[in-house]
């Protein structure tokens, strides 16, 4: 590990890393005559490998500058050279690997009858999860918020009615039980990026999860949230591109394909795009999910509703069935372009695949 100090440090700071670096198991040796940086060895009597908060440590202290090279050290979420990419599947559904699946739904549970109508819809033109929102962050506290446990209990009975896997949303870490006993893949929303609370408890669940983007995120600060999730030990995570917030009113977010593919190459977890928010108008989803596919996600979530005139929730860019539909013969055609494969409800169930996280 390079570290660049201050150029005026005090003595006690220099005394606080030299002290850090023991504790952690270094040599400090200082390059060039200002001493200004110190590389650090690791002693052949240190005990375990290096991992990533000893970097953290060290950017801590008042006299380190900047962390020039984290040397051996690797976040969870990085790609290794030779590693396999992982591969995230819930009922159903695969994420990565070659494999591209479609999640699609209303905003928000309204009603049991019209949740059943868009599961047994969705999962006809081509869905292998049903999103559907039962707890919802709104930015104003008047708007609908969603049903709650009686949102929950719709979807469970929709799900064992219809055979379709469900992505629904946690805002708390109280509900993180309530939420998992129905979902197969928890989702974190946009505004909950930063909820390190939750992300906490997220680490700790046997189901993976579903990781969207903060519009005002970076792609480190989104893969740090990632990380948080992975360092409680859940490593089936879908990194989520939903859009960052732009100066143009034309759409409601500007989709990032660029850090799409970027994540791709950066890490080995999966990535998918959320045409919706990102337009925030139905007549772009289709233009912006096409977009996110040919940049290489491994799937898209799209909001989904029969009557999107009539949805409690974000009805300005909710699709209707038919153009889903055209969405779903979209995906296929970049997939077998690219090489890659839809996957259906009717496919044969793959052998199993597990995921342990690399050592760090």
């Amino acid at each position: 590990m390079l570290l660049r100090l201050k150029r005026q440090i005090a003595p006690a700071e220099l005394s606080a890393v030299e002290a850090t670096a023991r504790s952690l198991g270094y040599e400090c040796e200082y390059l060039g005559q200002k001493q200004e940086l110190v590389q650090l060895h690791r002693r052949t009597d240190a005990e375990g490998p290096e991992r990533p908060e000893f970097a953290a440590r060290f950017a801590d202290l008042a006299g380190v500058d900047a962390i020039l090279d984290r040397g051996a050290v690797h976040d969870l979420w990085s790609a290794r050279d030779g590693g396999q990419p992982t591969v995230v599947e819930a009922a159903g559904a695969r994420f990565g690997g070659g494999d591209i699946s479609l999640v699609a739904g209303p905003c928000a549970v309204e009603d049991e009858a019209r949740l059943l109508e868009v599961a047994s819809a969705v999962a006809a033109r081509g869905a292998t999860l049903l999103r559907g929102g039962a707890y919802k962050p709104r930015s104003s506290p008047y708007s609908f918020q969603g049903l709650g446990r009686a949102g929950l209990e719709m979807l469970r009975s929709v799900r064992e009615a219809v055979g379709i896997g469900v992505v629904t949303e946690v805002l708390d870490p109280r509900d993180v039980e309530a939420v998992a006993e129905v979902a197969d893949v928890v989702q974190v929303g946009a505004r909950s990026m930063a909820s390190y609370a939750l992300l906490k408890e997220l680490g700790k669940i046997d189901k993976p999860v579903l990781l969207k983007r903060g519009f005002g995120a970076t792609v480190s600060e989104f893969l740090g949230a990632a990380e948080y999730v992975l360092s409680g030990g859940n490593g089936r995570i879908v990194l989520c591109e939903r859009g960052v917030r732009g100066f143009d009113s034309i759409t409601r977010n500007l989709l990032d394909v660029g850090a799409i593919a970027h994540l791709k190459a950066a890490t080995h977890l999966p990535v998918i795009a959320d045409p919706s928010h990102a337009a925030g108008r139905s007549d772009l989803v289709r233009a912006l999910g096409r977009a996110g596919l040919v940049a290489g996600a491994d799937g898209l979530m799209v909001e989904v509703h029969p009557a999107p005139e009539e949805a409690h929730s974000d009805a300005q860019q909710a699709i209707s069935l038919r153009a889903f539909e055209a969405l779903a013969q979209d995906a296929r055609a970049i997939a077998d372009l690219d090489g890659r494969r839809i996957v259906n409800l009717s496919d044969p169930a793959p052998p199993e695949h597990t995921h342990e996280l690399s050592p760090r």
